[in-house]
Order: C-alpha cells, then sequence, then structure tokens
C-alpha cells in the first residue's frame, strides 16, 4: 500500500518537472519578445508575462518541495512585479505624451 503513495508521489514530481521545463522554455520566449519588440506595448506585455510565469514557478516548486516560505516569496514578488509594470508602463506614457506634443508641434499645432 505504501508504494502505491510513492508511485503518485513520483508522478507528481514528474508532472511538476515537465511544468518547469514549459515555464522556463515560454519565459525564454517571452524574454526573447521583450528583446526584439517591436513596440514598447509588446515588451510591457513581454516582461508582465514573465514575471507572472516566475511567480507560476515559484508557486510550482513550492508545492515541490513543500516549503511554506516560498509561498510568501512568491507574494512578494507578485506584489513588486505589479508595481514594476505600473511603473513602467506610467514611464512609457509619459514619454509617449511628451513626443506626441512635439509632433502636434512640428505640424502646425495638431
Amino acid at each position: 500500500m505504501n508504494s502505491g503513495i510513492a508511485s503518485i508521489e513520483q508522478a507528481y514530481h514528474i508532472l511538476f518537472m515537465v511544468f518547469l521545463v514549459i515555464l522556463a522554455l515560454l519565459f525564454f520566449m517571452c524574454l526573447l519578445r521583450a528583446v526584439i519588440g517591436p513596440r514598447m506595448a509588446d515588451r510591457l506585455v513581454a516582461v508582465n508575462m514573465m514575471g507572472t510565469m516566475v511567480i507560476v514557478a515559484i508557486a510550482i516548486l513550492a508545492v515541490m518541495k513543500q516549503e511554506g516560505y516560498l509561498v510568501d516569496i512568491c507574494l512578494i514578488y507578485a506584489m513588486i512585479s505589479f508595481l514594476a509594470v505600473v511603473i513602467l508602463t506610467k514611464v512609457y506614457m509619459g514619454v509617449y505624451m511628451e513626443w506626441k506634443s512635439k509632433e502636434g508641434e512640428k505640424f502646425g499645432g495638431y
């Protein structure tokens, strides 16, 4: 009877490892999108998605290793990631509005 529980734990461990590998591949795809662009909005979405994937990876590791403190780290990382994306968006909007006003002045105030 004990071997059944061990085999289920091993199956979960393999499943979690597969999820982590898939997340790592998706993370590098998002990193590629963040570097290539082409627009700033694409880069912001890619950075936000990378933060979300890191949060999911930490949560999977918390379940795999049965460590409760990793959930706390996951929540803290989620708050920091959210604030970083909000600040990056605010900075981008400021730069965009400044560029837009200069373009309007160049073409006669439109």
